[in-house]
């Protein structure tokens, strides 16, 4: 099975604004009193206290606190099945011989949502949609779920100032693949946000460049302000909302950058890049990290797998500095933009040139040779 996730904007009104603050609200509160009695049965007397031990204890907290009555079990369950699940990471660490931290408390802008995983709310239409103890809420349900697909979760999310749905769902695993007419390979930069074997370029639309100043300005604003004062609070969400906005369309882009993609070609080769280790160049972390090649390449994987199409993710070694025409090795240096064969004096640029060894290898994956592969031969 296929697991997707679809967001949705929602329109409360006041009254669901107010019951979904206040649940939001408890459940940060539930999260952060779980913790402390987890931190201190583990400090008192290395005692490791289990989900079940908490799920059981929430009746009697609704005997004292009847507030929680107004939250559906199921949401104040999965609050503690969260917290449970950053405790097991904690042990896992502990027993890996590291020396973690104990996972943190939640502020009040550090606990952003909370989760229905069965059941307590269903879809009216596309404009509606009813949840157990907030109420029938308008929504932007701006595309229809896949055939076949069956709901599972819904997750509430307070984004600065709006709320969203995002609902998550599974879908049956395609076992027929589509024949492979056209096939492509992808190499990502920052220069080019993406160069295709065929010799396409698509261009880096730069987000977090093209607004950095604006970013930056706001930051300095924030940064004067003194802190617990409204101004300070509203210079904050000024802040928050021009990273949203990049967020926004960078994610805006990938989606349409992949679905072209998905919908051209029935063959996609891309590297499987260690991204986090890149991230640790400092000269490049920031370019790299507005690119958003991690996300990118995984849209272009589930989009391909909900289409019944090829992606294959190939080792990244040797695709730049192999030729692709020959298969001579011709070392460059990262600023040595045009790939020149001493072998077989092929003149290329060097990101067309990875881009089709590339393919190459996502094609020799499949067990295809270039005459079965269409757009893999390029003489």
């Amino acid at each position: 099975m296929l697991r997707l996730s679809y967001k949705f904007r929602l329109y409360p009104n006041k009254t669901h604004l107010q019951k979904l603050e206040s649940t939001l609200e408890l459940c940060r509160e539930l999260y952060n009193s779980a913790l402390l009695h987890r931190i201190s049965a583990w400090q008192k007397a290395r005692y490791h206290v289990t989900y079940t031990e908490q799920a059981n204890s929430l009746v009697e907290i609704k005997q004292v606190r009847p507030e929680f009555e107004e939250v559906h079990s199921q949401v104040l369950q999965d609050v503690l099945r969260r917290l449970d699940k950053n405790f097991r990471a904690f042990f896992r660490r502990l027993k890996m011989g590291e020396k973690p931290g104990f996972p943190r408390f939640k502020g009040r802008n550090w606990y952003k949502s909370f989760c229905y995983p069965q059941s307590g709310w269903q879809f009216l239409s596309d404009r509606k949609i009813q949840i157990s103890k907030i109420g029938i809420i308008r929504v932007k349900r701006h595309r229809n779920f896949p055939e076949g697909a069956r709901l599972k979760t819904l997750t509430l999310k307070k984004e600065i100032d709006r709320w969203y749905a995002i609902v998550s769902f599974e879908i049956p695993d395609r076992k027929d693949k589509v024949p492979i007419r056209n096939a492509v390979g992808i190499d990502v930069g920052i220069d080019a946000f993406a160069t295709l074997s065929d010799g396409a370029k698509i261009e880096n639309p730069r987000y977090l460049g093209r607004t950095e100043s604006k970013l930056a300005e706001a930051q300095r604003v924030f940064s004067r302000k003194r802190k617990g004062t409204k101004a300070r609070e509203k210079a904050m969400v000024r802040v928050a909302k021009i990273h949203r906005k990049i967020v926004n369309q960078r994610r805006d882009f990938l989606h349409k950058v992949s679905r072209y993609l998905v919908d051209t070609y029935d063959l996609i080769a891309f590297e499987d890049l260690k991204i986090k280790n890149m991230m640790q160049n400092g000269n490049l972390a920031k370019s790299i990290g507005d690119c958003s090649w991690g996300r990118f390449l995984q849209y272009i994987a589930y989009k391909a797998e909900s289409a019944g199409k090829h992606a294959i993710g190939v080792a990244p070694r040797g695709t730049s500095q192999n030729c692709s025409n020959c298969g001579a090795r011709v070392p460059k240096l990262l600023s040595d933009r045009v790939h020149i064969c001493n072998k077989c004096h092929i003149v290329l640029d060097r990101d067309i040139n990875a881009s089709r060894n590339i393919l190459r290898l996502g094609t020799s994956l499949l067990g295809l040779s270039p005459g079965e592969a269409p757009c893999v031969s390029w003489e």
